[in-house]
Formats: structure tokens, C-alpha cells, sequence
């Protein structure tokens, strides 16, 4: 049974989160319409969303721009960042987490939030969408401190949940572990010892680690203000200012898909111009089918051959989707072009360093909220590593070229290396693709370069 599943009946069916809270005693953090808001964006960002079905007689189908918006903003943030940490060992977790946070970080951007959990001292990491973790409390910065993760397992007809619960307390982190068994999907069911299943045999009931000021994982969330549930401090999808536009701009190209479709070029053909084939029916060559339309038209005087080929009327479509799209950079803080046809309406020189640093201000926001993140995550990994608590120092620098073009930058580092703030062979490395033995080789001398 899936997490999306499960979290789907408890906003359908109360029951499930009333055993929830029954069974730890807790108040989740989060209402019915932020869990409804949640699934939905999920169910956008894999391209099932709610307006995706047969509308009258129009066929709509996702362009995948929730996945469009999410990618350009994860490859803005993650291209060019670097982060180091002083000790060893983390920093070896840290570069595998960092590898595969690319592709993870899109979910968290989707969804509202996203954790990143260490498993324990083993060095590896679990990437946990804002879809698959119950929120319990926040505290004053919107910053997670209890949560529950929820596992799931089917075993023969029996369904398994266990619930893995973190309690930051004053005097420490507390993680209880408890399994439930039921017969159905729809209820919790009664508890179980953990050693029920194979899968949870080894893990602790209790466990309780003293000094503990933060929680065991980093917590990514989106710097948007939420407009779902004033009470929530939950993360608002990246794209959730968009979603009637996107709805929208789905069914605009089913409307352009339409008039292509209903434009293909066709021959109404009279059922006598037809052949018979082996199975005794009236028919074409499999190549000439989408071309020849069998027609009773000897009713008369008629022709045997009548081509249907209307003129497409594709042009105002195309541009009522590109509006759609020009929209929706503009409400989710894309720059023009991202999504829309950058060549298809003139922008003045101020609308697209404006567009520009509409981007710029978003992606930078997303920065510092991922910054946030991992310095909570290199603090969890050195817990675990240690168990201790322990802050060891992690640098983080993001490079911010979406104002400058290629151009700009060289001249910079020009500039730079005019003023003795970066080594001439460094320019050539940098430039020229050049290793820094050719680089130094490479460089002319001084008298030349005055020269």
C-alpha cells in the first residue's frame, strides 16, 4: 500500500487519522484541506491531475508543466552550487546526498517540502517529499520539530503501518517506533510488536538521545506564503499560484490537438469503391485507412471520391497557449521564455531584465530555504555519526548568474584579474578549458600583456 494511498483515505475517511492520534497522543499539524491541497499538487507534478479526463468530447492531456516549472527551478538553484564541510566523513555523505538531490529536490519543490533524513550512521540518505510525512508541530520559523513517518508494507492479506515518530523536547530527541496490523486499507488496525515483520525486526521501540537541540534530518520548505490554511505552517507547492492557468493552458492544447486532429486530410469514399478483405468486410490497405472514410454517397448524381481537407486554424491557439504560458512564468517567477516562445511577443529591454529579476529573486528565496536545509542535514549526519550533538561548519555558495549573460561574466573576471583579485591562468582555466600546467604556460608575460 502506497504512502499517497494511505494519506488519501485519511483526508477522505477521518477515521484513520483520528487512530493516528489516538494511538501517539498527538494533534497533526496540518488540516484536511492542506492534506487535500498536497495530493493534489503531487498528482499535478506526476501529471494526473484532477482536470485530466474526458471533458464533453475533449480528450485532455497534461503538458507536464508542473514538471517544466519544478525542473527549471531545481536546475537554477543546483547548477552551480558547491558545499564543503570540514569534516571528512560528512563531507563523503555529503556529496552522495548532494548527487542525487537534483532529481529528488523537484519533488520537494512540487509538494511544499521536502525532508532529507539520514538513515542512521550508514552514510546514505532518504529523500521524503512533503506528501509522505504526517507534520505534528512547527516551531516559530516554520521550521519542522515533530513529524511522522509512516511505513507501509502488504503482507499476504494483511496490511502493516509503521509509525516512526520524532519528539524534539527540551531535554532531547525522542523516536518511537510503532507497528499496527489490519485487515483492511481503511483503519490502522490494532498494534503489533515491531518483530511482526522481518523488515522491522531490528528497530527500537524507544530510543532517546540527550542534547539534541535540533531535529535528525533537514527540512527544505518553499518560501511561499500559504494561502490554503491560514493555520497551517505547511509549504506551498512552487507552482500553486499557477494551477488554474496550468488547467487552463492543458486544455487550450487540447484544443490545438483537436484542430490538427479534425483537420487531418481524409477521401469519403462510397461503400461500392470499397474492397472486400479476407474477412468480409469493406475495406483499405492498412496504409490508406486514416485517409479513406467509407460513406453511403450513391444516392444520386454523386462521385464516388470526395476529399475533405479544411484549412487548420491553428495560429490563434498556438498564441492563446503561449499567453497561457507568459501567465504562468510570470505567477510562479520564471523568467519570459523559460516556458513560453521567447521570439513570440517583443519584450522591451526593461520587461526582460524585469522578467529576469523576477527569477532571480525566486530562485535566490529557494537558496536560502536549501541552505537552511543542509546545514540541518549536516547537523543530523554528525549526530548520527557521532551521537552527539555536534555543529560542525558547512560552506555553501551558490553561483547567481541568471542576471548576467556569458559575456558579462568574462568581463568580470577581467576585471578581476586587472585588479589582482584572480590569477591570469585561472582566466585561461576558466575560458579556455585549459589544466592549470598549460594555463601557467600559456600566460604571457607581463611587459607583453601591458603591450
Amino acid at each position: 500500500m502506497s504512502l499517497l494511498s494511505f494519506v488519501r483515505k485519511l483526508v477522505n475517511r477521518l477515521f484513520p487519522i483520528k487512530d493516528i492520534k489516538t494511538a501517539l497522543d498527538v494533534k497533526l499539524g496540518v488540516s484536511n484541506d492542506m492534506l487535500n491541497a498536497i495530493l493534489l499538487w503531487d498528482r499535478c507534478y506526476k501529471g494526473t491531475a484532477d482536470w485530466l479526463h474526458i471533458d464533453g468530447e475533449e480528450d485532455i492531456h497534461s503538458l507536464r508543466i508542473e514538471q517544466s516549472v519544478c525542473s527549471i527551478f531545481a536546475d537554477s538553484v543546483l547548477s552551480e552550487m558547491t558545499a564543503t564541510c570540514e569534516n571528512e566523513r560528512i563531507q563523503k555523505a555529503l556529496e552522495k546526498t548532494i548527487a542525487r538531490l537534483g532529481e529528488e529536490f523537484e519533488k520537494g519543490l512540487a509538494t511544499g517540502a521536502l525532508i532529507i533524513k539520514p538513515l542512521g550512521d550508514s552514510g546514505t540518505v532518504q529523500f521524503i517529499p512533503q506528501s509522505e510525512f504526517l507534520p505534528v508541530s512547527y516551531d516559530s520559523d516554520k521550521r519542522i520539530r515533530d513529524v511522522i513517518f509512516p511505513d507501509f508494507l502488504k503482507i499476504g492479506d494483511n496490511f502493516y503501518t509503521r509509525l516512526e515518530y520524532h519528539k524534539l523536547t527540551d531535554a532531547g530527541l525522542e523516536i518511537t517506533n510503532r507497528a499496527f496490523k489490519s485487515s483492511t486499507e481503511q483503519n490502522l488496525g490494532f498494534e503489533v510488536p515491531l518483530d511482526s515483520v522481518a523488515q522491522w525486526a531490528d528497530i527500537e521501540p524507544y530510543s532517546f538521545y540527550p542534547g539534541m537541540t535540533r531535529p535528525a534530518f533537514g527540512y527544505y520548505v518553499n518560501p511561499r506564503a500559504n494561502t490554503i490554511d491560514s493555520g497551517s505552517k505547511a509549504g506551498i507547492s512552487i507552482f500553486e499560484r499557477a494551477i488554474d492557468t496550468i488547467s487552463d493552458a492543458d486544455r487550450q492544447f487540447a484544443r490545438l490537438d483537436y484542430e490538427y486532429d479534425s483537420a487531418e486530410r481524409a477521401v469519403h469514399v462510397d461503400d461500392n469503391a470499397l474492397k472486400l478483405t479476407k474477412s468480409g468486410v469493406l475495406g483499405l490497405p492498412k496504409r490508406h485507412r486514416r485517409l479513406y472514410r467509407g460513406l453511403n454517397l450513391s444516392g444520386g448524381n454523386e462521385e464516388l471520391f470526395k476529399e475533405f481537407s479544411p484549412a487548420i486554424r491553428d495560429e490563434n491557439y498556438r498564441n492563446g497557449l503561449d499567453s497561457y504560458l507568459r501567465l504562468i512564468e510570470m505567477q510562479t517567477g520564471l523568467a519570459y521564455g523559460d516556458l513560453s516562445n521567447p521570439q513570440s511577443v517583443d519584450k522591451t529591454a526593461t520587461e526582460v531584465k524585469s522578467a529576469k529579476h523576477r527569477k532571480y529573486e525566486t530562485v535566490t528565496a529557494i537558496q536560502k530555504q536549501l541552505a537552511k536545509c543542509l546545514e540541518d542535514y549536516v547537523y543530523a549526519q554528525a549526530f548520527w555519526f557521532g551521537r552527539t550533538a555536534q555543529n560542525p561548519q558547512l560552506q555553501i555558495n551558490f553561483e547567481d548568474s541568471i542576471l548576467q549573460t556569458d559575456e558579462e561574466k568574462r568581463r568580470q573576471d577581467m576585471q578581476d584579474v586587472a585588479a589582482g583579485l584572480m590569477n591570469a591562468w585561472e582566466y585561461r582555466m576558466k575560458w579556455y578549458g585549459e589544466d592549470e600546467e598549460t594555463a601557467k604556460a600559456n600566460v604571457p608575460p607581463t611587459a607583453q600583456v601591458m603591450m
